[in-house]
Order: C-alpha cells, then structure tokens, then sequence
C-alpha cells in the first residue's frame, strides 16, 4: 500500500478525527485554521481518495458527505506490514522493531495477541 500523500493524509485525519461524514467545506475550514488551502484542490484530493477506495461519498443537497472506508489503525497496521514485506529477514524486522518499543507499547502488543488467539508468554 502507499503512503497516503501530505493533504491525503490531513483530510483523512480530518475523517479519522472527527468520527463523522463530512463536507469538503467542513475538511477545507478545518485545514485552513493551520494553512491556506484552497477549497477547489481539497474537493479534487477527496474525490482521488474516493476513486482509490480510501472514502465512500453520498450526495447531501448540493455537497457530498465523505466517510473513510478504513479506521486510522487499520491504515498504520497496513503501513506497518508493507514495511514488513520489504525485509528479506522477517524475523529480525521484527526483532529490531520490538526493541524500539516502550514497555506499554510491549504490553498493548502482548494484549493484541491475546485478543487475536495467539498464546503469549507473560
């Protein structure tokens, strides 16, 4: 998967932080209160996301609400298994990957396993 590119990624953390279906206007106000952007280029950037499969749209009077079709996790958990794959040595990816953890980070990881079914050690 790519990574999503910089206005990509504001509008869909825009979608991602808000929890909602939103217009462009709503995403353009928003991006605006940090830097100029130009409404025209954001409906141009929501509607390359719809066609990659990133947003769903539905037609609200004259504007369209947009809602992403992925949580912000399951986006990150994507990144994180491509960076996996361009390793030639899964195993120690894995190894140098944890190391960098903090210990919560370990812990939430210990507690996804378990969630998921796979047995882990305490």
């Amino acid at each position: 998967m790519r990574r999503l590119g910089d206005l990509e990624a504001e509008i869909m953390d825009c979608l991602w932080k808000w929890g909602r279906p939103a217009t462009v206007r709503e995403v353009v106000d928003d991006i605006n209160t940090r830097r100029p952007a130009a409404y025209t280029t954001v409906m141009t950037v929501a509607s390359i996301l719809h066609t990659k499969g990133w947003l769903t749209r539905q037609k609200q009077g004259q504007a369209w609400l947009y809602t992403p079709v992925r949580s912000r996790e399951a986006y990150s958990a994507a990144l994180m298994e491509d960076a996996l794959g361009a390793s030639q040595d899964r195993p120690a990816a894995l190894a140098h990957f944890v190391e960098r953890m903090s210990d919560d980070e370990v812990a939430a990881l210990r507690e996804a396993l378990r969630a998921v079914g796979r047995d882990v050690e305490p």
